[in-house]
């Protein structure tokens, strides 16, 4: 797919490529840090892939100004897509802005975008972990 075609793609298709990709930078991210047991395995995934977690990092990178004009153009047209499925586990409105989240990978990945998908997966990397240390540290503190 050239470039011209990725960029007429509606918001859901996107997103649908985007959540692919995004689930394989997380799983090679888990292996990679030692992650075998199945059970762990999607306890660790969910704190990247839930619609709250992607809601909450893609809110971070517009609030850090993180985002380019072009990718803020792609997570708009995932968030206001209207999609036939319906949120499990999460409110309409963190549905769609996940639904956003996706769509921004999604395009990154169609355009060959492969540096700045490593640049947003580190932001998202840095966001989880600092998340994950913040709840330990309260957790601990109880």
């Amino acid at each position: 797919m050239n470039k011209k075609q990725a960029e007429l793609l509606n918001g859901i298709a996107l997103a649908y490529i985007g959540d692919a990709v995004y689930e394989v930078f997380v799983r090679d991210y888990l292996l990679g840090k030692g992650i075998t047991k199945p059970a762990e395995l999607q306890r660790q995934a969910t704190k990247f892939v839930s619609a709250k977690s992607q809601a909450g990092i893609i809110t971070a990178m517009e609030e850090a100004q993180f985002l380019s004009e072009y990718e803020l153009t792609y997570f708009k047209r995932g968030r206001n897509a209207h999609s036939k499925t319906t949120a499990k586990n999460t409110d309409v409105v963190t549905y769609r802005i996940s639904t956003g989240f996706e769509a921004v990978i999604g395009i990154l990945h169609l355009i060959g975008e492969e540096n700045r998908l490593q640049e947003i997966w580190n932001f998202c990397v840095a966001k989880v972990e600092s998340e994950s240390e913040t709840n330990y540290t309260r957790t601990t503190l109880k």
